[in-house]
């Protein structure tokens, strides 16, 4: 093929992809392999007026605009370096660069290849490249930060067509509060690169995504004592929970709030470990092990699970010994896989009708309120672990999604009825601040709150 013919076919492979990318987002059926991104194409469209064919390089911000964004991101970067470095050792020789983004897709951290420093610039796979999903469109960090959950973007899912020979995977990471942090993500400039070996890839970055939040648990929790509770069958990620010398829970990563229905305001009332799992405070009174495994009972059931119980890091001298330092925040929940007893035999109905409207009433009345788990199942009359199971069957949904849900549809109400503030509405339904509203709206209907009260005017 010559010069003039490769520019032709490259001018129609634009045109096709920026075709089908504008009939996905007016709403038409996308091909196979599509169908994961045309929500976000959509979102690129509709709500940023983005252009397929627009070729505009992405920005990079100039080393005095991006101290601005890193700053508040250092001690999670300085955590973070050990994953990072190694996981660049794994996809290195397959070319890929390796970004940490922070949550409005500023990449805050950087490795590649120095002598292809040019060509990652001109992408914008470097360090201080903006890739936001409203600038950008749909990509694995941007997306990845809509959606809040890990995102692979290969080549033509892109949504502008500049982009159709990147492959990009990124995995968020939330902070202890449980919302987003940063976005680890790894990219590739490779047309031939194949979606399978991507995917492999992909995997790793989620894995190396969890270590660095899981370390950074453990260090800002590293005076107290750590429950790591091992994932059940079908569960990605394992839970953390942070202990005081009361086995009271002071903190709770991502997986074990929504899990367990916990937020701030439930931690700063003091929640005992003991009204999730059956007593056993033998095994605090170890502190001379770096880790301390065990079965803890789920309260009022005859199910348990495999934990391991990380003792405080005690300062020594005024300052903690490094080696028990680095002990203490060493991931764990990556390789402790023990094997769960199945559990009892559970009737396969769900809820009772007369159960199930119990929770929804007490739900509609106190949606404004701190709802965790113990009270639902309380309400229920069935212990936390068997209330969850069997609402799942029930509402084909964990009682976070439904409980997220009930606010969001009862903020839509207070949207169109009430010209009430925002962040007073954010507050009535529940939700901690108006960012924490904004982030659930958008995630469940595609816009914010504000633009679906102005679309109602």
């Amino acid at each position: 093929m010559g010069l003039s013919e490769r520019a032709a076919s490259s001018v129609m492979a634009i045109a096709g992809h920026a075709e089908h990318v504008c009939s996905v987002a007016e709403g038409a059926t996308p091909l196979p392999g599509m169908e994961a991104v045309s929500t976000s194409w959509q979102r690129s469209a509709r709500n940023y007026g983005l252009d397929p064919v627009d070729s505009t390089a992405p920005r990079i911000l100039t080393p005095a605009e991006l101290t601005h964004f890193r700053e508040p991101l250092d001690k999670l970067i300085f955590t973070a370096q050990e994953e990072i470095d190694q996981l660049y050792k794994v996809v290195r020789e397959a070319g890929y660069a390796v970004l940490f983004c922070d949550s409005s897709g500023v990449a805050v951290a950087h490795r590649g290849e120095d002598a292809q420093a040019s060509q990652f610039e001109y992408w914008g796979t470097w360090l201080g490249g903006v890739w936001s999903e409203e600038v950008e469109g749909t990509n694995g960090i941007g997306t990845c930060i809509v959606e809040e959950r890990p995102v692979t973007v290969h080549r033509s899912q892109h949504f502008r067509s500049r982009h159709t020979n990147l492959s990009c995977s990124g995995a968020p990471l939330f902070g202890v509060d449980g919302r987003l942090m940063a976005v680890l993500d790894v990219s590739a400039i490779d047309p031939a690169l194949s979606e399978g070996a991507h995917a492999l890839t992909g995997a790793l970055t989620v894995r190396s995504a969890r270590a660095i939040e899981e370390r950074f648990f453990r260090e800002q929790f590293r005076r107290e004592w750590i429950v790591a509770v091992a994932p059940v069958e079908g569960d990605a990620q394992g839970m953390l929970l942070a202990v005081d010398g009361n086995q009271r829970i002071i903190g709770a990563n991502r997986v074990a709030r929504t899990s367990l229905l916990l937020d701030d305001r439930g931690l700063r009332t003091g929640i005992s470990l003991w009204s999730i799992f059956e007593p056993d405070v033998g095994l605090f009174r170890r502190k001379d092990r770096p880790d301390i495994s065990a079965r803890l009972l789920i309260a009022g059931s005859n199910d348990s699970r495999p934990v391991l119980v990380t003792p405080p890091d005690h300062p020594m001298s005024g300052s903690s010994n490094p080696t028990n330092r680095n002990l203490h925040t060493r991931p764990r929940l990556g390789s402790f896989a023990i094997s769960t007893p199945p559990s009892t035999p559970q009737a396969h109905g769900g809820l009772s009708p007369s159960a199930m409207r119990r929770v929804r009433e007490y739900v509609e009345v106190h949606l404004g309120d701190n709802i965790d788990l113990s009270i639902l199942a309380r309400v229920a009359g069935l212990s936390v672990h068997h209330f969850a199971r069997q609402f799942k069957q029930s509402a084909g949904v964990t009682p976070h999604v439904y409980l997220t849900q009930k606010r969001v549809e009862r903020a839509q109400e207070m949207l169109v009825r009430t010209d009430i503030p925002l962040a007073q509405i954010a507050f009535a339904v529940g939700f901690f601040d108006q960012g924490h509203l904004a982030r659930h709206f958008r995630h469940m209907l595609g816009t914010t709150p504000r633009e679906f009260r102005w679309s109602q005017v």
